[in-house]
């Protein structure tokens, strides 16, 4: 077991299992936003690699519940868990957190089907990054959206060209939401801060407009551009 900094507050902390590209990710931003996390990975490598950077690192095998308990992870509240070329140790790991009673299961699928599993043995949140990426490559490529992120209710954020139409006019007088069903939330301008978009605004051909909305109409609004 290797680990580093101070002892986390494990009921205000976050166990991360798995630290491959996505659950590296997650565990850096997660420590990048103050949080602390227990990183947990079967191989020594990996572990290596993540033990100056997370609170807690260790290598262990996280489908034996007796090694999560024995690690206290059982006093965590959020899980997330990273396996994702491993099915079975994905279901597995997510089975014996919900055996430890942990409130909050994230869980990484490779597949529909193994998505499914994870519900049914207890993630409370399932994800699928490959398809999600996939889904935001193919709104970027088009170049009609600088970025794009759906949401899982069927909502959307983007980043976006103003559609000349709309250049010279105020968001009132644009009547985006009324009209096209979307939200200005913010405007990037060139080289100025992002500014809170007002109805008085007036909205420039080379502002970026960061606009939500459902994800349909969010889709529309930037193929006017």
């Amino acid at each position: 077991m290797l680990a580093n900094r101070n002892r986390a507050q494990k009921g205000d902390s976050v166990v991360v299992i798995g630290l491959g590209r996505f659950g590296g990710a997650v565990a850096e931003s997660l420590i990048r936003l103050g949080h602390e996390v227990l990183g947990i990975d079967e191989t020594y490598d990996r572990v290596q690699e993540w033990s100056g950077l997370l609170t807690h690192v260790v290598q262990a095998d996280t489908t034996s519940i007796d090694t999560l308990r024995e690690l206290g992870v059982a006093e965590f509240k959020r899980a997330v868990v990273g396996i994702g070329n491993n099915i079975e140790a994905s279901v597995l790991t997510v089975l014996a957190l919900e055996e430890l009673g942990v409130k909050d299961i994230w869980a990484k699928a490779m597949t529909a089907k193994h998505g499914r599993i994870l519900e049914r043995t207890g993630a409370h949140h399932v994800i699928f990054p490959e398809a999600t990426m996939g889904a935001r490559v193919a709104h970027l490529v088009t170049g009609r959206m600088i970025d794009f992120i759906e949401l899982d209710d069927g909502y959307a954020i983007a980043k976006t060209r103003t559609p000349a139409a709309f250049a010279g006019k105020t968001i009132a007088e644009a009547a985006l939401r009324s009209k096209h069903g979307v939200t200005v939330v913010g405007i990037k301008r060139p080289k100025a801060e992002v500014i809170h978009a007002k109805l008085e605004t007036v909205l420039a051909a080379d502002d970026l407009l960061i606009v939500s909305g459902s994800t349909l109409e969010v889709e529309r609004f930037a193929a006017l551009g």
